[in-house]
């Protein structure tokens, strides 16, 4: 399905979708009540802009209540985005809401766009929070946007955890962000903006077929109909995501179990695990401990979920071989056998600037 007729789909369910009332939004918000202020990103778009016009008639319903402050990345990448902040603080104003524009100054990457304008949009938006006094960044995604989430991290080879997509509640930046739109379909906040005459914009780039994400959402019309709808793929991340926190839960359990094991107790920048109660783990709590281990240890960021699998088969193999060797470096931390003890530690540093996985064989 094209984009033009993507958007016409939209604007039908739109028509249809039941618009957020007041005690819904209520309910979205109440666990935020007692909070010194908030801080809205509202880009101008219809799920931000609903997201400003809901909090905003919540806030005026209360007695006393946090300040609501919204706030406009300006990412410097399209001619309209200036207007467009400008849109955001005129709606804001009438609303009785302070508004600030941030702007993303400096050079652009030539690559990876997204990615580099979501990093630095939540660093604005985290700061702005810190300087307004405000205890948390509140952001519009919907249903929608966890169903395209989970796509996205689905096609990269994502984990259990990640395929359990975004939460309600979490922290970046060092500020909490809150996310109360998570089970809210988007056509439903679209009919919110209509019912109020309220004018929202829409960004290009969120059709823009060059970008992975706008390259999925075209697909989910055709996923729908499959029944793997916007609700279904959002319900699998919920339940992914509790499946997920059970695991760590276990991890916990078996870090405390292997630390209880392990005769030598080593302290300091060193991990290690008894081999012998390692090995009677599964393959999962295995797997968990052992990143945990090296993105605790390592100095080059944290490592990918694949590669540390591919760690512990090499391991595995080493085991079965007579006599027993292993040594094999990722992200910055050396994975060794010794005498019994499965150690993680820091790698040294790197000459030359060079990167990467490194495998070594060394005696036991």
């Amino acid at each position: 399905m094209g984009g033009d007729e993507d958007k016409k789909t939209r604007r039908r369910a739109a028509r249809t979708a039941e618009a957020v009332s007041a005690q819904e939004a209520k309910q979205l918000f109440a666990a935020w009540k007692s909070a010194p202020a908030l801080l809205l990103a509202v880009s101008g778009g219809p799920d931000s802009t609903a997201l400003l016009w809901l909090a905003a008639r919540w806030r005026r319903a209360l007695k006393s209540g946090p300040q609501i402050i919204a706030a406009t990345v300006d990412h410097r990448l399209r001619a309209e985005s200036a207007r467009e902040a400008r849109e955001v603080r005129r709606i804001a104003t009438v609303l009785g809401i302070a508004h600030r524009t941030l702007v993303w100054r400096g050079d652009k990457p030539a690559t990876g766009v997204p990615a580099a304008a979501r990093d630095a949009r939540y660093a604005l938006l985290a700061a702005a929070a810190r300087r307004a006094g405000a205890s948390a960044v509140v952001t519009a995604h919907t249903l929608d946007d966890q169903a395209e989430t989970v796509l996205m991290r689905l096609s990269r080879g994502s984990g259990i955890g990640g395929l359990g997509g975004m939460v309600r509640a979490s922290r970046r930046e060092g500020v909490a962000l809150l996310r109360p739109f998570l089970e809210i379909p988007k056509d439903r906040l679209v009919a919110t903006l209509r019912r109020a005459k309220i004018d929202f914009a829409s960004d290009p780039t969120n059709h823009d077929i060059a970008y992975t994400r706008p390259r999925l959402r075209e697909l989910m019309p055709a996923l729908a109909a499959e029944g793997a709808d916007a609700r279904n793929l959002a319900r699998l991340a919920a339940r992914l995501a509790r499946a997920n926190a059970a695991l760590e839960l276990m991890a916990d359990g078996a870090e405390r179990y292997l630390r209880r094991l392990d005769a030598e107790k080593t302290a300091g920048d060193v991990i290690g695990f008894d081999l012998a109660g390692f090995d009677r783990l599964s393959e999962e709590l295995r797997v968990r401990l052992l990143w945990r281990a090296i993105d605790r240890i390592g100095h080059e960021g944290p490592a990918e979920l694949g590669k540390v699998e591919t760690l512990l088969r090499a391991l595995d193999a080493a085991r079965q071989a007579r006599p027993v060797r292993f040594r094999q470096s990722l992200a910055g931390a050396v994975v060794a056998i010794e005498r019994g003890r499965l150690t993680i530690r820091p790698a040294p540093p790197r000459r030359h600037g060079k990167t990467g996985a490194r495998v070594e064989r060394a005696r036991s």
